[in-house]
């Protein structure tokens, strides 16, 4: 997964979670590309959570989803997980290494912040109504005018200014190892006006366009995963998002994302 496509992929979840904080294992993080991840953490995109209370359980190849309990212990590295089986008679305890229970959580916040940051803006101390969806990152500058910058999280994240508004992820960039806002197009948007120059004002085809992209590139991984089970019938969901994530249509998301949406 490229950089690019991870904080891509970082977005959407955050979108989806409409204001809820995202969850992300360490694990999984791992399938990341290393610069981009150690830039997530650089700018505050990424904290360290609390560690998981549930998994999936590594005990056979039915990879249910159980709670986890870990023994009190007075170092980490005394630390014990496991996983209690009631499915299978075969199995009881299954011991879960401590390090597939760490998660790092990214919030909307976190997001506002690091616009802020990169543009280089005093945070607004002011949120909008939370029904409205809308959080106020801080004043921009256009050329011609200055207007607040907001952040809208209710589905797609989106950038706004006066009457604009346009998709958060086409103002990033990742470059010498950390991403960036382009400043140069946010005070383009804060400029535009929708009832005198359209040039600069979001296209709604062209987001449309962008959800139908999306929604093909699922179809397509529910196709290659029902392809997969025709063939490999005792293959595990993880095995099949595997193979998928090594093909063309993956479209660098990883195998975790891949299986979310393979199965829909």
């Amino acid at each position: 997964m490229t950089p690019e496509a991870a904080l891509i992929e970082l977005l959407e979840r955050v979108g989806a979670g409409r204001g809820k904080a995202v969850l992300i294992s360490e694990h999984e993080l791992g399938q990341w590309a290393s610069a981009a991840v150690s830039a997530m953490k650089t700018l505050g995109l990424l904290t360290k959570a609390s560690p998981a209370s549930s998994a999936v359980c590594p005990g056979c190849e039915r990879e249910c989803v159980m709670s986890v309990h870990t023994l009190p212990s007075k170092s980490r590295s005394d630390l014990v997980s496991f996983i209690v089986c009631d499915k299978r008679t075969d199995i009881n305890r299954v011991t879960v290494p401590v390090a597939r229970l760490e998660q790092w959580r990214c919030t909307v916040d976190a997001v506002c912040g690091f616009i802020a940051a990169s543009l280089r803006l005093r945070r607004s101390d002011k949120h909008r109504p939370a029904s409205a969806g809308i959080l106020e990152i801080g004043m921009a500058n256009g050329n011609k005018r200055n207007q607040m910058l907001c952040l809208q999280i209710d589905g797609e994240l989106m950038l706004l200014a006066g009457g604009n508004k346009a998709p958060l992820i086409e103002f990033l960039a990742f470059g010498k190892d950390t991403y960036s806002v382009d400043g140069a197009m946010v005070g383009r948007l804060v400029d535009a006006s929708t009832t005198l120059d359209n040039r600069h004002t979001p296209s709604s085809a062209k987001r449309e366009s962008r959800k139908l992209d999306t929604q093909a590139m699922y179809k397509d991984w529910q196709k290659a995963y029902r392809e997969l089970i025709k063939r490999q019938p005792n293959k595990s969901k993880t095995w099949c998002s595997q193979q998928i994530a090594k093909m063309p249509i993956a479209r660098g998301r990883d195998a975790s994302t891949i299986k979310k949406h393979m199965l829909s």
